[in-house]
C-alpha cells in the first residue's frame, strides 16, 4: 500500500501528515527533528511517497528521506504559494495541502543538485556578498574623503597598494574620522583577503570542469561567471528549451494579458542574482570584444538611449540561452552573422 506524506519544516519542529492509498487522512503528528521523521516513516506500514517545501537544508533532507521513501519531492515554494491561496495558514494545513499534491502528482518541483554542487552554489554565492560588503567599505571611504575635501591623487587608483598607503597616512584631522578611516581600511583589506582565499578555492574546484572550459570560449565570459553558470544549471538537459533557462535565471519579462491587451513590465528576477549580475557585467565585455554580441545587442537598442538597459537584459538573455546550448551540445563558442 502507498502511503503520500507531507512535511511542514521548521527549526523546531516538524509537522506529518499522512494519507492513505485513497487520499483520505490517515495520521498527523508533530516531531522535534529529521531523526525521529525517519524512525516515524520506517515505521508505517506499507511504502511511502515524502513531499516538502525547499528551504534552507533542504538537500540533507532529501538525501536522507530518498533512502527510506520510494520517492521524495521537493516543492517549489513560490509555486506554491500560487497554487494555495488560503487566508488560513498552519502547519498542520500546509501538511496536509503538500500530501494532497503528493497524492495528485501535481507538485511543482525543484532541482536537486549533489552535496558537492550545493556546496559549490553556496561558496559563489558568499563570493558575491564578499564583494557587496566591501563596495560598500570603499564607498564609505569615498563619502569620507568628499566630506572632508580631499581629493586621491591622478597619479594612482586608491584601491591600488600605492592608493591604500597614501590613504593610511592620509591626517582627516578630526580624531574620529581618522578612526572611522582606519576601521574601513581595514574592513577592505580583511574582506580582500577573504575574497582571494574563496576564489582560490573556487578555481581549485572548476580546474577540471569541461563545462567551464567551454563557456570561456565565449568572448567576455571568465571564470567567475563560467563557474556560477555551470554550478546554477548543473545538468543542462533538464531545461526543455532556451526559453526554460532564461526565466530559470529571471530573465523574462512579467506578462499581463488579457483579450488583445498584453503588457510586458520588469523582468521576473527569479533564481540566483549572483548569476544574473556577473552575466550582466559579461555583457558589457562581449560587446566590446564578440561581434556577434555585439551585434545583437545594436540590433536591440537602435540607438535609442531609452532602450539601453532593454538591450542589457535582452543580451543577457541571449547569452544565457547560448550558453546553456553550449553545454547541452557540447560546443565551443564561434562567431556568426547577426542582422543589426
Amino acid at each position: 500500500m502507498m502511503l503520500y506524506v507531507g512535511l511542514d519544516v521548521h527549526v523546531k519542529h516538524i509537522t506529518i501528515c499522512v494519507l492513505n492509498k485513497h487520499g483520505k487522512l490517515l495520521q498527523r503528528c508533530q516531531l522535534p527533528c529529521l531523526d525521529d521523521v525517519i524512525k516515524f516513516l520506517m515505521n508505517l506500514q506499507g511504502r511511502c511517497e515524502v513531499c516538502f517545501e525547499a528551504s534552507t537544508g533542504y538537500g540533507i533532507y532529501f538525501e536522507a528521506l530518498s533512502k527510506i521513501a520510494s520517492r521524495v519531492a521537493v516543492a517549489h515554494p513560490g509555486l506554491l504559494k500560487l497554487i494555495f491561496r488560503s487566508k488560513q495558514k498552519n502547519d498542520r494545513a500546509d501538511a496536509e495541502k503538500l500530501a494532497k499534491l503528493l497524492f495528485l502528482d501535481e507538485v511543482p518541483t525543484v532541482h536537486v543538485p549533489t552535496a558537492d554542487v550545493r556546496a559549490w552554489r553556496e561558496l559563489i554565492t558568499f563570493r558575491g556578498k564578499l564583494i557587496q560588503k566591501r563596495t560598500r567599505a570603499k564607498n564609505g571611504i569615498r563619502s569620507l574623503l568628499r566630506s572632508v575635501g580631499c581629493r586621491v591623487p591622478k597619479e594612482f587608483g586608491l584601491w591600488t597598494i600605492r592608493g591604500m598607503e597614501w590613504l593610511k597616512q592620509k591626517d582627516l584631522k578630526q580624531p574620529m574620522q581618522n578612526l572611522k578611516r582606519d576601521m574601513l581600511v581595514e574592513e577592505i583589506e580583511t574582506l580582500t583577503r577573504q575574497t582571494r582565499l574563496v576564489e582560490t578555492e573556487l578555481a581549485r574546484y572548476s580546474k577540471e570542469n569541461i563545462a567551464v572550459q567551454q563557456l570561456q570560449s565565449i568572448p567576455g565570459i571568465g571564470l567567475r561567471t563560467a563557474e556560477a553558470f555551470v554550478a546554477f544549471v548543473d545538468d543542462p538537459h533538464r531545461f526543455a528549451n532556451s526559453k526554460k533557462v532564461g526565466a530559470y535565471f529571471g530573465l523574462i519579462p512579467i506578462q499581463d494579458q488579457s483579450g488583445s491587451t498584453n503588457r510586458l513590465g520588469h523582468i521576473t528576477r527569479e533564481g540566483c542574482a549572483e548569476v544574473r549580475h556577473l552575466v550582466t557585467e559579461a555583457v558589457w565585455q562581449g560587446i566590446r570584444y564578440s561581434p556577434t554580441i555585439k551585434a545583437y545587442y545594436e540590433r536591440i537598442h537602435r540607438q535609442e538611449k531609452d532602450r539601453k538597459k532593454i538591450a542589457i537584459v535582452a543580451t543577457s538573455h541571449y547569452l544565457v540561452r547560448v550558453m546553456w546550448s553550449m553545454l547541452k551540445n557540447g560546443t565551443l563558442w564561434k562567431e556568426r552573422s547577426l542582422a543589426v
